[in-house]
């Protein structure tokens, strides 16, 4: 049902392109060369003595105090057996050029993170600056004459209603909040939603509200949509069974207030893993579930703003599936540049962190992400921002150049007009496949090497298309792509055998009946040196992933396959040097 959706909408969008998200620019202050470019940003001076990226130039604007309001949301017939009206809690800080009458624009940070957790161990409330998120807005913004808001969701803090993790109510919330955002006497009508994570996720509820003020929105490793997230072509990643328990209680104040919070129709998300583990094709009703919880099929056509996608290559938290899977045959990013959003993206090899975040950018082991550190932390991470921010939510300042910054896995930076390149050539290798694969049995795929001269450049999704014999209704695969001649682990790929055809829709398999699994390998940009052959060592469950509820019963034969590689050639000219040096953290 989501792929006809996804795709019936985007033939619908087809005739706007190039309409979406665009303002109407200040041309008292537009101007080209108001920034230096970003070719010449790793010959200026920066400010990487803190935790967080700065700004080149701080603003003149001081902050004001912290100010705090409650927003009423109708929600009867939100929630079965819930509330008939709730509360969003925020918190704001203004910029001291608000008290002349200035209007400002507003960046908000949207999360159930705010006095989270057990009591006794809780983290701040919505009224003290979020650490790394709020703080780094808070330096970098607000003298420059932007509000930071943060926002409580549902159930949380001192928002009341039911906690419906990321279903349509909890959307319904931010909707307000944002609305609330945009028609403040101090506001200028635009708002931004900006954070990592659940705080990415929020992002992509907000935008498939379609508000008004919603002007841009920059997810960081943000969850897209919440079945992809914990299912990848059905293999279950083992926090899929506890997910929205855990954050069901750390959300709990453990007093008669919880009440309100778990609602009827919420409940259900406490069986949506074991669930859709245990009955795969089977699961009589939890479609309807994950469905709701996916945002960025809905807000395709219905948001009206631009996005800044930041996407760690090597996140297994919030993994690049979440921006460049989809349907078979698409996958986000592009539809969206296609459907004509304007789309910038910063891709690093960094883990499930923002792209300034060096204190962990430093733990990466090798082969996932180690051998990017040197050059991983982008310390223009806060001037990258500002000059999107100016334009999108203060039309000031040339549009910014709407390209993707990707980082390779042995940490060269460089600049593509999109991500993965569509001037990819995919290239078939010669390999051997066979053997069968279970619970106490492997398979190595051997490659051979595509060059004995020149070094090959993986830019994508590599394709693995594997001939089997399934021995039962499950069973799964785990594939890991690794350079032959040095072990080294390239990138990943699972699927669960009743997904073969690719994306969310489980199919009964006959055992013993051949089929075709069409695997996707998770987006990587790397280089093989020359000389170098491949292989893909196929296992029943790897990292982070359940083995098949079927357990021992359901050994899947190989009898043959197809690697199919997106290769690019790039001359260079193209490479982007980044701010670094002897006395930036991460190399310290």
């Amino acid at each position: 049902m989501r792929q006809t959706i996804a795709v019936a909408t985007l033939l619908l969008l087809l005739p706007l392109s190039g309409c979406l998200g665009e303002p109407e620019p200040d041309t008292r202050d537009a101007n080209d060369g108001m920034y230096p470019s970003i070719w010449e940003r790793h010959t200026l001076d920066w400010n990487w003595t803190g935790s967080y990226a700065r700004v080149l130039n701080d603003g003149p604007h001081t902050p004001l105090p912290v100010q705090e309001a409650f927003i009423d949301v109708d929600t009867s017939g939100t929630w079965e057996g819930g509330p008939d009206s709730a509360e969003v809690h925020l918190s704001y800080w203004l910029p001291s050029n608000t008290e002349a009458g200035e209007q400002v624009p507003v960046i908000a940070v949207v999360s159930p993170y705010f006095d989270y957790g057990s009591p006794g161990s809780q983290s701040s409330p919505t009224n003290v600056v979020g650490a790394g998120r709020g703080e780094f807005i808070y330096d970098n913004f607000i003298p420059h004459g932007y509000a930071l808001a943060q926002v409580a969701v549902f159930a949380t803090e001192l928002s009341t209603g039911c906690f419906d993790y990321r279903g349509d109510g909890e959307g319904q919330g931010i909707h307000a909040a944002v609305e609330w955002l945009g028609t403040q006497p101090w506001s200028n009508g635009n708002v931004a939603i900006y954070g990592k994570s659940y705080e990415g996720a929020t992002a992509w509820e907000a935008a498939a509200q379609g508000s008004e003020h919603l002007k841009t929105i920059v997810p960081i490793s943000g969850t897209t949509a919440l079945g992809p997230l914990l299912y990848k072509n059905g293999s279950a990643e083992a926090r899929s069974q506890v997910m929205h328990s855990n954050y069901g209680g750390s959300i709990l104040d453990y007093d008669s207030d919880d009440l309100d919070n778990l609602c009827g129709d919420v409940m259900e998300g406490f069986l949506a893993g074991p669930t859709r583990y245990g009955l795969g094709e089977l699961d009589p009703y939890m479609d309807n579930y994950y469905d709701e919880r996916s945002h960025i099929d809905k807000a395709l056509g219905l948001y009206n703003g631009s996005i800044y996608w930041v996407q760690g290559m090597q996140d297994w938290n919030v993994d690049p599936h979440q921006v460049f899977g989809g349907p078979p045959g698409t996958h986000w990013y592009q539809t969206y540049v296609d459907a004509g959003y304007e789309v910038g993206g910063m891709l690093g090899q960094w883990e499930h962190n923002y792209p300034d975040q060096w204190t962990k950018h430093n733990a990466q082991p090798t082969g996932y992400g180690g051998e990017a550190i040197h050059n991983m932390t982008r310390w223009d991470w806060g001037q990258d921002l500002f000059e999107w921010m100016e334009y999108y939510l203060k039309g000031i300042g040339e549009r910014p150049a709407l390209h993707a910054q990707i980082q390779r896995n042995d940490g060269e930076w460089r600049i593509e007009d999109t991500w993965p390149p569509l001037d990819a050539a995919w290239t078939e290798t010669d390999c051997t496949y066979g053997g069968s694969v279970g619970s106490t049995s492997t398979v190595t795929v051997a490659c051979e090497a595509l060059s004995s001269t020149e070094p090959i450049h993986i830019s994508g999704l590599p394709t693995l298309h594997l001939e089997v014999t399934p021995s039962f209704d499950g069973g799964q695969i785990f594939a890991e792509l690794r350079d032959a001649t040095t072990g080294l682990r390239l990138g990943h790929a699972t699927m669960d055998v009743r997904y073969h055809a690719g994306g969310y829709d489980a199919q009964t398999v006959v055992p013993f009946a051949p089929l075709t699994m069409l695997m996707e390998f998770q987006g990587m940009d790397v280089i093989v040196p020359a000389g170098h052959g491949l292989e893909i060592v196929l296992t029943q469950s790897g990292e982070d992933y359940l083995p098949p509820a079927c357990g021992n019963l359901c050994p899947i034969t190989v009898n043959d396959g197809a690697l199919t590689l997106p290769l690019i050639e790039r001359d260079g000219s193209t490479v982007l040097i980044t701010p670094q040096g002897e006395s930036a953290a991460n190399n310290a």
